[in-house]
C-alpha cells in the first residue's frame, strides 16, 4: 500500500531527537511492506523563536527537502503564530501547500493519509484526502487530547478533525476515554501504542546496584528536556536533592537533542532514570531505560502503572517519596524479579494492530 505520513513531528538534520517515534513508525511501515512518503510541515520561524519551545529546535533552518533512515523528507513551510490567536490563517496556510506536495509527488499518490498528530497537520491531511479521495488517519499521541481539545481558540477545530477523520488511533486508552468525555464522536478508534525495541548493541538486563549505602556516586537520569514545563524538572532536582541530604553523591544528566545512540549510552551508564512528568503519552524513554537494563522511577503518567512495580510509580510525587522510591529501585535484585514489558509495544504486535487498521479500511472502499 502507499502510505503518506504527515507529520509536524520529525527529526531534523540538526536535531535527531525531534519526533523520533514516527521516524519510528514510518520504518515500521515500510519493514511492513508499503511504500511510505513523508511530509513535515514546519512553521516559518525566525531563529530567536527557537528558544520558545525545544521541538523548535534547528526548525527555523531546516531545508525544504532532507534525507533521514533513506526517506527523503519534503519540509513545506507554514505561518503560525504562539497560541495560535488565529487558527483559521494558520488552517488556510497549510492546506495551501497542496500544489508544491503535489509537485514533488510527481505521479505518485497515496492509498491512505496518516496525520501523526493533528493540529495544525490534520488540516493538510484531510483536505490532501478529500482531494484526492482517499482514507485519512488520525494519531494522537497526547498533546491534541490534553492541551488542545480544550484550547479556546484550536479546541473545535481539533474536534473536526477527529470527527471527520476515517479512524483515530489513540497511543493510550486514556487518550480515548478523555476525548469520549469531551464529547467527540469518532468514526472508528484503534488503541495502538507506539513500538519500544532496542539495538542489540544497548539492550541490557536489569541488575541489582552494587556499592556502599548512602556513600557512593549515582547517576540519576532525567530523561528530558528540562526547558519543557511539562517534564517538572524542578522536582527531579528537588529530589536529588533529598538523596544528597542521605548521604549520596548525586550526578544528574538531562537529556535535549541527542541523538538515540546517545540517549540510550546514557541510559546505560545511569543508575536510575527517573521522571517527574506532569503529562505524558508512553512515556517511550521509560521503556527504553530499561531495555537498555536501567530501573525507572515515575509520577503515574502515561501507561507506566501497566508495567513498573506500584512502588515505582508514584500518585502522590513529592520529592522525598520519589527519593525513597530511587533507593527502592537501587536496593532490588532486579535479575530475581525484572520488569517485562507488554507484548502490546513489541513491534510484532504493534504491526499487526496497524494491518489490521489499513485492510479495515480498504474493505470499507
Amino acid at each position: 500500500m502507499k502510505i503518506l505520513l504527515v507529520t509536524l513531528l520529525h527529526p531534523l538534520p540538526t536535531n535527531a531527537a525531534r519526533g523520533a517515534f514516527v521516524a519510528d513508525h514510518a520504518q515500521l511501515l515500510r519493514d511492513m511492506g508499503h511504500d511510505v512518503r513523508i511530509i513535515n510541515p514546519l512553521p516559518r520561524l525566525l531563529k530567536y523563536m527557537e528558544q520558545s519551545r525545544s521541538t523548535l529546535t534547528g526548525v527555523s533552518k531546516a531545508p525544504k527537502t532532507f534525507e533521514h533512515n533513506d526517506f527523503e523528507i519534503y519540509a513545506p513551510r507554514y505561518v503560525a503564530y504562539t497560541d495560535h490567536p488565529y487558527p483559521w490563517l494558520t488552517s488556510r496556510s497549510i492546506r495551501n501547500r497542496q500544489r508544491s506536495i503535489e509537485k514533488w509527488l510527481g505521479s505518485w499518490r497515496p492509498d491512505h493519509i496518516v496525520a501523526h498528530t493533528l493540529w495544525p497537520v490534520g488540516e493538510l491531511a484531510r483536505s490532501l484526502a478529500n482531494r484526492w479521495k482517499v482514507p485519512w488517519t488520525g494519531v494522537v499521541h497526547g498533546h491534541d487530547v490534553d492541551v488542545g481539545l480544550t484550547h479556546s481558540t484550536t479546541g473545535k477545530r481539533i474536534k473536526s478533525l477527529m470527527e471527520s477523520a476515517d479512524s483515530m488511533v489513540f497511543v493510550s486508552d486514556r487518550l480515548r476515554t478523555t476525548t469520549q468525555d469531551l464529547g467527540v464522536q469518532v468514526k472508528k478508534t484503534y488503541i495502538i501504542a507506539c513500538h519500544s525495541e532496542m539495538d542489540g548493541e544497548w539492550a541490557r538486563p536489569m541488575k541489582k546496584w552494587k556499592g556502599r549505602w548512602r556513600r557512593e556516586s549515582i547517576d540519576i537520569l532525567f530523561p528530558a528536556d528540562p526547558r519543557r514545563p511539562e517534564k517538572n524538572h524542578y522536582l527531579a532536582l528537588q529530589t536529588g536533592e533529598i538523596l544528597e541530604q542521605r548521604g549520596w553523591i548525586v550526578g544528574m544528566t538531562t537529556l535535549k537533542q541527542q541523538p538515540r545512540s546517545i540517549v540510550w549510552d546514557r541510559m546505560i551508564v545511569a543508575d536510575v532514570t527517573l521522571i517527574t512528568s506532569y503529562r505524558e503519552s508512553g512515556p517511550l524513554v521509560a521503556r527504553e531505560s530499561i531495555l537498555c537494563g536501567t530501573p525507572v522511577v515515575s509520577t503515574n503518567v502515561g501507561d507506566v502503572a501497566t508495567y513498573l512495580p506500584s512502588e515505582f510509580v508514584l500518585d502522590d510525587p513529592t520529592p522525598e517519596a520519589l527519593a525513597d522510591a530511587c533507593e527502592a529501585a537501587l536496593e532490588t535484585d532486579w535479575s530475581s524479579s525484572p520488569i517485562i514489558l507488554p507484548h502490546r509495544v513489541s513491534a510484532e504486535k504493534v504491526s499487526q494492530q496497524w494491518s489490521s487498521l489499513l485492510q479495515g479500511l480498504e474493505e470499507e472502499e
